[in-house]
């Protein structure tokens, strides 16, 4: 198209020199078919953008999974035993109080998590194998954030609540993956009987 090249280069020009590109120039530069020409192609790179391979990539977020390894997401219309997890530093430590819980299979749990600290924290439920994993995924992209059903990533004086049923036997944890932070203590167990 001709008429639209034309009208591209115009466009560069224009933003080169620094000038706002109201609508109402753009569409008097590139004209009504044109301008619905570069509405059409604005439109098929949005669609790529939010393809399921976009999502798939991860962009920085974290990959949900189909399963987990410490049980399923609950439901918050159901009973639950509450049970208040804090995240803090302490003492060159970080921690979470309490550090160790247990529950019955089949239990559904609701978590209270506050983080009183001064940092960013976590909380993801899981194996320990599945954490060690996810962690060194963690540290080749720190910028990664949790908000799962299984995991919360918090700021400084935020609180959040999940809801978690646990169908296995085993022991699992919580720990926080941001890189540093469970190497510096804040890993928590869960027994389930």
């Amino acid at each position: 198209m001709p008429g639209l090249r034309t009208s591209s280069v115009r466009l560069e020009a224009l933003r080169r020199d620094g000038r706002r590109m109201r609508p109402e120039v753009t569409r008097a530069i590139l004209g009504r078919k044109d301008m619905n020409t570069f509405h059409r192609a604005g439109a098929a790179c949005f669609v790529a953008m939010i393809s399921p391979s976009a999502w798939a990539a991860g962009a920085g977020g974290h990959h949900h999974h189909a399963e987990y390894s410490a049980g399923e997401p609950g439901d918050a219309r159901k009973a639950a035993r509450v049970v208040h997890v804090t995240m803090t530093e302490a003492n060159g430590k970080m921690i979470y109080a309490p550090d160790r819980i247990e529950v019955r299979k089949g239990e559904q749990i609701k978590f209270v998590l506050r983080n009183n600290g001064d940092l960013d924290h976590e909380f993801l439920l899981a194996s320990t194998s599945d954490n060690l994993k996810h962690a060194d995924a963690m540290a080749k992209n720190p910028d990664m954030t949790h908000d799962d059903p299984n995991g919360k990533r918090l700021p400084p004086r935020k609180a959040a609540e999940i809801v978690w049923k646990f169908t296995r036997r085993g022991t699992f944890e919580y720990s926080c993956l941001i890189p540093g932070h469970r190497e510096a203590g804040m890993v928590g167990t869960v027994i389930v009987k």
